[in-house]
């Protein structure tokens, strides 16, 4: 059947009330809520498998380790499970801490209320939950009853549950407490819902000590949460005695505007928020106590909850609903501090740089594009935030060679290397793991071993053929800016060349010396910096070269304690890069004329200026051999 062409027909907007002097606009959350966990009966309620006794446990010493101090823990007069958990509970010395309480939910049945109130007598605290829908739909549908037969029923049984729990003698080592709940509060009038909650609280006596707790749900979320923030605004303002209460909020999410609503419904005025880890509940499920806690955190907050190993949450979530926790689900999805795009990528590459040229600690102020919480907060590592795959750019592909490495990459390289990068994730068809891109890294720039380059001998020297710089009487002259001589053995393909050449530093003189042997390089950019700190400290260079009468760029990258072994080894890196054969004919290089130390095989022959390699860092790059 499809959609209607005018859903108005079938399906009524919500009228929303009218306060015109409303005052939550205005206000903000600057405290923590009193928090219900509710995963152990409304969570475990909605799931195709509920929980057996014993998964129910870890989840509750999960929830008392994370700090919860109320917890609903079943629906007692449900089934033998859930009765048989709650005496465990209740009859288990030390498992329930003294300043925890258990709450239990009950109808309004004076023999299931019974069977509630026995489930936890002995317990230190405990808060008995009564609910009662009060909604006209609820009312003409499911009970056939009226404002008065209900309003009576609820008085009715709040005074049942007074008579053998707090009223009672024999219970006295219980501290008891009190929770109504106008179900589906969300979709009932306000004024019968405030009505109704005056003749309970009339019934039970409450004090400012100890508090009823009405809870005010939105059963099923029908309205903007603005709207559901006004009725909360409106039974405050409205019911008596407020000082003797504490207003409860319970959230279903069928909008998709849980978390919103119960922040606004705060801002409006409630003190509790009841819910459960990650949302689970009927239907769309409840308000996820995860975000809501976080969110508070990342106001300056703390909940009160620690969630500082959240992926130990998760697994135990995980383990004990048999759902998964969604990856994008706030703080606590796999891929929520994960950025895929590149632009998002160099972002946070860059403000994390930031961050550390500031030298900012674990307390400093946290402003990080793209990441309101820093991930270590919740026990997240920094490798999970930037992962790769063909959408992503050079600032992601340059967090992780930091990261791994510890290499800076120049803006240049790390746009030749995010093309490499690219290329491999769409052959793949898949995210390209670290791993994985540092080993690309690795064999593009020739880390750990370049197949065509050695530099097995070298030494550089000043350049003596013209005299020095004359000094003053009595000073040695300086031989500041006279030009450096290479002299030194390069390996190429296994065969050993002696090659000499003089530039105006290291760089340039190795650089002419690889032009005798037909190898002709310009250094179009060179970056370096230090790896590490004291005496274990290396240097990282970076060298981008051009071939005489070519367009096209290649990087090297040398590694070396000493930084001059490393920009040779950097300028080897680009020269392999420009010499790559092709895979399937590999040929061996052969110099322009021959300072080789050991005789080349018969069938060598020398690449050839249009030769186009068809591997290595720049696919693009052509050879560039100057004769034969």
């Amino acid at each position: 059947m499809p959609m209607l062409k005018d859903p108005s027909i079938k399906y009524k907007k919500f009228k929303p009330l009218n306060i015109p002097n409303r005052q939550w606009p205005s206000k903000s959350i600057d405290k923590v809520p009193r928090w219900l966990a509710t995963d152990l009966r409304d969570g475990n309620q909605s799931l195709v498998d509920p929980m057996d006794g014993d998964q129910k446990w870890r989840y509750f010493e999960m929830l008392v380790k994370l700090g919860y101090k109320e917890i609903e823990i079943s629906f007692p007069s449900s089934g033998q499970t859930d009765f048989d958990f709650t005496r465990r509970l209740v009859q288990t010395p030390g498992v329930v801490p003294d300043d925890v309480w258990l709450q239990v939910l009950t109808p309004c049945r004076k023999d299931l209320i019974t069977t509630t109130v026995a489930s936890v007598k002995g317990a230190k605290k405990a808060i008995i939950h009564l609910y009662l829908a009060t909604s006209p739909c609820f009312q003409q549908i499911v009970f056939g009853m009226n404002n008065a037969e209900e309003k009576a029923l609820a008085v009715e049984c709040t005074k049942h549950i007074r008579s053998i729990t707090k009223d009672d003698p024999s219970t006295a080592g219980t501290e008891w407490a009190f929770e109504f709940s106008p179900e589906t509060f969300s979709d009932s009038d306000m004024d019968f819902a405030v009505e109704i909650c005056e003749a309970v609280k009339a019934a039970w006596e409450p004090s400012a000590e100890n508090p009823i707790i009405f809870n005010l749900p939105a059963t099923v979320e029908m309205s903007t949460p603005n709207v559901y923030a006004d009725q909360i605004e409106y039974f405050c303002t409205h019911i008596t005695e407020r000082e003797k209460m504490c207003i409860s909020l319970h959230p279903h999410n069928d909008r998709g505007c849980a978390v919103a609503a119960a922040e606004l419904a705060q801002m409006a005025g409630a003190d509790r928020v009841e819910g459960t880890l990650f949302g689970n509940g009927e239907r769309t499920g409840n308000v996820d106590l995860v975000t809501l806690a976080l969110n508070l955190y990342t106001q300056g907050i703390h909940p009160g909850i620690d969630f500082s190993d959240i992926n130990s949450v998760v697994d135990i979530v995980e383990k004990s609903n048999k759902i998964p926790v969604h990856p994008r689900t706030p703080y606590g999805g796999q891929l929520v501090v994960c950025a895929f795009s590149g632009s998002h990528q160099d972002a946070i590459k860059k403000g994390f740089q930031f961050r550390d040229k500031q030298n900012a600690g674990n307390e400093d102020p946290w402003v990080i594009p793209y990441l309101p919480l820093d991930p270590r907060d919740i026990g997240r590592t920094y490798e999970a935030i930037i992962r790769v795959n063909s959408q992503s750019g050079k600032g992601g592909v340059a967090w992780i060679i930091l990261r791994h490495l510890e290499l800076d990459l120049p803006r240049g390289l790390q746009v030749a290397f995010s093309k490499i990068v690219q290329m491999e994730a769409d052959q793949k068809g898949r995210e390209l793991l670290p791993g994985e891109i540092v080993q690309l890294f690795e064999d593009a720039y020739h880390l750990k071993r370049n197949p065509r380059f050695n530099l097995i001998d070298y030494s550089i020297t000043t350049e003596r053929s013209s005299s020095p710089a004359p000094q003053a009487p009595g000073k040695t002259p300086t031989t500041r800016n006279l030009r450096r001589m290479f002299e030194g053995v390069i390996e190429i393909d296994a065969l050993e060349h002696r090659i000499k050449g003089v530039g105006n530093g290291a760089i340039s003189s190795l650089a002419n010396a690889l032009r005798t042997l037909g190898i002709d390089l310009d250094v179009a950019d060179y970056k370096e910096h230090a790896i590490g700190e004291g005496r274990d400290v290396k240097a990282a260079t970076f060298i981008e070269c051009t071939a005489s009468n070519s367009s096209q760029k290649v990087w090297g990258v040398g590694i070396h304690e000493d930084v001059v072994q490393a920009s040779l080894i950097a300028l080897l890196s680009a020269a392999s890069s420009f010499l790559s054969s092709r895979p399937s004919t590999p040929i061996p290089f052969r110099p322009k004329r021959t300072n080789t130390m050991s005789l080349p095989t018969p069938e060598l022959s020398p690449l050839k200026a249009d030769d186009t390699p068809e591997s290595g860092p720049d696919a693009q790059a052509k050879v560039v051999v100057n004769g034969a």
